[in-house]
């Protein structure tokens, strides 16, 4: 039986979940951000008339409303985002136990085995779209496919509130036209180096050399070329299904506050190694990296980024991380740190090659972290690490 797969994205979720508290702010450019009287903050989610000015998810306060200086700003409330989150999916559960989540507001569903109850994928799909809009006054875009990758694709392909079938009859008129970096897991770094093999659809991209594209991309090109034609055969992880976690974290609090750079890259690099061995014991990669920084009056900045190609490697954990503070961090002393790679993957899923690497390099390097992995865990913390940590009087006292 041909397998019928649904991905569920709530449309603009924070500012969705918002102005259900304020409805006054449908029909005005709104925006969710992390802290409103702060114009280094970042923008979390909007509204569609904040859309039509062209404002975007991660960019600025500032930058926001420099397009639109009329565009009102909301403080995020994530007790009630996750409220909401996990009403939607006990409704998903509803329709199959097979519900893999991808954040607080997506999720994969597995309606294969619910045809004989519920009706087709599309007719599912209506339904659950139907429900949601009903019961919690949010909608929802819903993709179906006989893959995740398409499924994905269908929730981004229309939206709002729009539920898009992508089939073995049509997906190749339908899909083949897109921009190839429409498709999961090419990133900007992999759409760069694909337009420079002058790759700029899905199509170009399914019908490309398999020998060049390895040779470019190593294991990264083997995929998204499956990925392209449609082989994706990943399966869909049940909600309560363990190895599923949404995150592996590391949070400290230290001695002293940290006021230099130089102090602040020691001590991410305390927490990359940390969360490194975690997505390492899970075996996991992480797609997103989230920083949290709180200063000496106990104010907090957090920002993330999705990450160039799914990784469990301190190193590169570390390089983002580091992205991320030098964008976020306002100079005010730090009290305390937090590290958290999001959005993660079975580790095989995420076996991909990383472009500022050779496939040696980057084989090399996870052999290596592995084995200090090992002579930590006997020998102690400190056994092996860096001239920088060993040096410094900064220590991971986790939260």
């Amino acid at each position: 039986m041909e397998r019928a797969i649904l991905h569920c994205d709530c449309n603009n979720f924070y500012a969705s979940v918002e102005l259900l508290r304020r409805p006054e702010l449908q029909r005005v450019p709104m925006a969710v951000c992390g802290d409103p009287e702060k114009r280094h903050g970042i923008i979390l989610s909007k509204n569609e008339p904040a859309k039509a000015y062209g404002i975007k998810t991660a960019e600025t306060i500032w930058q926001a409303q420099q397009k639109c200086p009329e565009l009102v700003l909301v403080h995020a409330h994530h007790e009630e985002y996750a409220r909401y989150s996990r009403r939607i999916f006990e409704l998903y559960g509803q329709y199959t136990d097979q519900v893999e989540p991808f954040g607080l507001d997506e999720a994969w569903l597995d309606v294969t085995g619910s045809h004989r109850l519920f009706g087709n994928g599309r007719e599912i799909a209506e339904r659950i779209r139907r429900e949601v809009r009903q019961e919690l006054g949010l909608t929802i875009s819903v993709g179906v496919s006989f893959n995740k990758v398409f499924a994905k694709l269908g929730s981004d392909y229309k939206k709002p509130d729009a539920t898009t079938v992508f089939s073995k009859e049509n997906y190749r008129e339908l899909v083949y036209p897109l921009p190839a970096d429409a498709l999961l897991y090419v990133g900007h770094s992999a759409s760069k180096a694909l337009a420079a093999l002058g790759i700029r659809t899905i199509g170009e991209l399914a019908a490309a050399d398999p020998k060049l594209l390895q040779r470019h991309l190593g294991k990264l090109g083997d995929q998204l070329i499956r990925y392209a034609n449609g082989l994706d055969t990943a399966p869909v992880h049940k909600f309560t299904d363990r190895r599923v976690r949404q995150s592996a974290g590391c949070g400290a609090t230290f001695h002293r506050d940290i006021i230099t750079r130089a102090d602040a890259v020691i001590a991410l690099q305390m927490l990359a190694g940390h969360v490194a061995v975690r997505l390492r014991r899970y075996r996991q990669k992480g797609c997103t990296i989230r920083l949290g920084i709180r200063d000496q009056n106990f104010r907090n900045i957090g920002r993330q980024k999705p990450l160039p190609i799914p990784t469990q490697l301190a190193r590169e954990l570390l390089e983002n991380a580091v992205e991320l503070l030098d964008a976020s961090w306002n100079k005010k002393p730090i009290r305390a740190l937090t590290l958290t790679a999001c959005h993660l993957i079975p580790e095989q899923e995420g076996d991909q090659l990383s472009l500022l690497f050779s496939i040696e390099e980057r084989e090399k390097q996870e052999r290596l972290e592995r084995e200090i992995d090992g002579l930590r865990e006997k020998y102690g913390e400190r056994a092996v690490t860096t001239a920088a940590i060993r040096y410094s009087d900064l220590e991971v006292r986790e939260e």
